[in-house]
């Protein structure tokens, strides 16, 4: 759990390092917390009148709060996960190609960090 908190610790910090696990953890994170306020907002569906009930509106508006709640820490983590890799954090603009973008920045954070210190910090995994 503390891997999937750090990044939400570290909220607005662009300087560092991160490992794969911090990144990869905060996302399965963010993913349950995502399936699940989707999951309320569609039990709170009513499908015969087209509209949302109050669950499904609560849903919703938690759904708005939390995706903007996460922005700044999901684009932080990014941009120090490429800086475990010893590359510029303008790195996570590659997001923005259509089509090919999202599947550039997914290997790229697959991809194992620098070994030793590099010009971002020291490693994260030398540490602990």
């Amino acid at each position: 759990m503390e891997w999937m908190l750090m990044p939400l610790k570290r909220y607005a910090d662009f300087n560092g390092r991160s490992r794969r696990k911090e990144y990869w953890m905060f996302t399965l994170l963010t993913f349950i917390v995502y399936m699940v306020l989707y999951a309320l907002m569609i039990m709170g569906t009513d499908f015969q009148n087209g509209g949302l009930s109050a669950l499904g509106m609560l849903a919703a508006g938690l759904l708005g709060i939390f995706g903007l709640g996460v922005l700044v820490p999901s684009i932080a983590v990014t941009v120090r996960r490429f800086h475990d890799q010893d590359k510029s954090g303008w790195f996570v603009l590659l997001a923005f190609i259509p089509f090919l973008g999202g599947l550039i920045l997914l290997v790229f954070m697959c991809l194992e960090g620098t070994r030793g210190s590099n010009r971002f910090g020291d490693d994260p995994k030398a540490g602990g």
